[in-house]
């Protein structure tokens, strides 16, 4: 006999009776928690990235809320604010870059457990 082989991935219940549904709305509720828990750890962790040899940091959460932004005196130059800006965008764009690798960190075995983590909405990967 051929098998097909499908997108999905079939389960398999040894036996082959019903899944017991009291134990799958465990697991999901223990998932959800252990979501909310990632997610609460995410907003309080704090991730920084800098631009211009660390002339300009900013500080983020791993959520991504921007939280702080530090430039050093030596970065501003009245007559050039132009690169002052580019710096801040930098390294705002370089704390987000490593809120999403912490995000990565924290959610990803979750979302595996979800069943891959792609596409899953709410999340970023």
């Amino acid at each position: 006999m051929l098998k097909e082989k499908n997108a999905e991935e079939l389960i398999v219940i040894p036996g082959g009776g019903q899944p017991n549904m009291q134990q799958l709305l465990q697991q999901a509720q223990k998932m959800q928690q252990d979501l909310q828990r990632a997610q609460e750890e995410l907003a309080n962790t704090e991730v920084e990235g800098q631009a211009g040899g660390g002339l300009v940091k900013a500080t983020v959460t791993g959520a991504g809320e921007l939280r702080g932004l530090r430039i050093d005196p030596k970065a501003v130059d009245p007559d050039d604010t132009e690169t002052l800006a580019d710096l801040i965008v930098a390294a705002v764009q370089a704390a987000n870059e490593n809120a999403q690798s912490l995000q990565q960190q924290k959610l990803g075995p979750l979302a595996q457990g979800l069943g891959g983590g792609t596409g899953i909405p709410g999340l970023p990967f």
